[in-house]
């Protein structure tokens, strides 16, 4: 648990939102928050593209691969073969509810089989020496979640995991869509909080509808060893400028916006000569100045001009000069 105890702060893994270039960006913004990628089945790590697939920034590091799976021959492998490629972090996906997991039996569907979960982290534990975490709801469906989440904790925990997020909703597998899945079943911090106060040495990691990083404070003074960022790092990223400084200890400081942008406009001039387009790196910022005079004009910038053939990264920079950067604060 010591060398997790760390990660205080998370990006959570987000299906075509967390990938490599949104990951980069991120990490101009904060050195210290854990970032996920997106999810990724375990069989396409074996059998596919494996450098399309887990290929990353050294930049991006502290880094963690979250799986898909529910067999756990192919999830050590899979882990191994991720591990090799420099990951900090293995995490197991036990609370997406899409139709795609469901119809693998794996993601949320895994709630109902702790056993099995325990299982899969067992063998992901023998086949890598970086940590092992998981990440699952409060329970599915009809089940009780006192009962679901104790067994689930109890049972990777007892497996070797290092680290259990929980993101404090149920899931509905049969009634509610993806999207439904992530507002409509009612949030149960205090269930995480119940899990912590039970397992006091054990890393437990919460997530769901967390907005501000006073939201976070509030949360780690419950108890809890970490709180994950979702859908408000995507949509308002600049509050992540002020992780370090208030959770990791670093020294208060003004982000550096033109510093932060030519890295982004490097990044993705690096992205074009190997084939890439604009659009592929600044769809993850056009949130980035919420709340500065001139963020709309950013916005539509980026949302035009970016997306147009053979845009080059000066768009950035272009972008970045409507912005009235001495006015105020990004709002967090």
């Amino acid at each position: 648990m010591l060398q997790y105890q760390n990660n205080k702060i998370a990006v959570a893994p987000m299906m075509d939102w967390t990938d490599r270039h949104c990951r980069f960006f991120h990490r101009q913004l904060t050195r210290h928050a854990l970032l996920y990628t997106e999810m990724v089945v375990a069989d396409a790590v074996i059998h596919g593209d494996r450098e399309r697939l887990l290929g990353f920034d050294a930049a991006e590091h502290p880094v963690a691969l979250q799986l898909g799976g529910s067999d756990p021959a192919k999830l050590a492998e899979a882990a191994r073969i991720a591990a090799g490629y420099g990951y900090d972090e293995i995490n197991l996906n036990v609370g997406c509810p899409s139709d795609r997991v469901q119809s693998g039996t794996f993601g949320a569907c895994l709630m109902r089989t702790p056993a099995l979960v325990a299982d899969c982290v067992e063998a992901m534990k023998g086949a890598v020496a970086v940590p092992v975490t998981v990440k699952c709801r409060i329970g599915v469906d009809g089940q009780d979640v006192e009962e679901a989440l104790d067994e689930l904790a109890d049972g990777v925990f007892a497996a070797g995991a290092d680290a259990l997020w929980v993101h404090a909703r149920k899931a509905w597998l049969e009634g509610l869509s993806p999207k439904e899945n992530r507002d409509i079943p009612p949030l149960d911090y205090p269930r995480v909080y119940r899990l912590k106060e039970r397992l006091p040495n054990r890393f437990i990691g919460i997530n769901g509808g967390v907005q501000t990083l006073d939201e976070v404070s509030a949360h780690l003074e419950r108890g809890v060893d970490g709180a994950m960022l979702g859908r408000a790092a995507y949509h308002n990223p600049g509050l992540l400028t002020e992780v370090d400084a208030r959770f990791y200890g670093d020294p208060v400081s003004a982000a550096d916006w033109p510093s932060i942008i030519d890295a982004m406009a490097a990044h993705a001039a690096r992205h074009i000569e190997s084939g890439g387009r604009l659009v592929h790196v600044t769809r993850h910022m056009t949130g980035l100045f919420h709340g500065l005079p001139g963020a709309r004009r950013w916005r539509q910038v980026l949302s035009t001009d970016a997306t147009r053939p053979g845009a080059g990264p000066e768009v950035l920079r272009q972008a970045l000069s409507h912005v009235r950067l001495d006015e105020a604060a990004v709002a967090a």
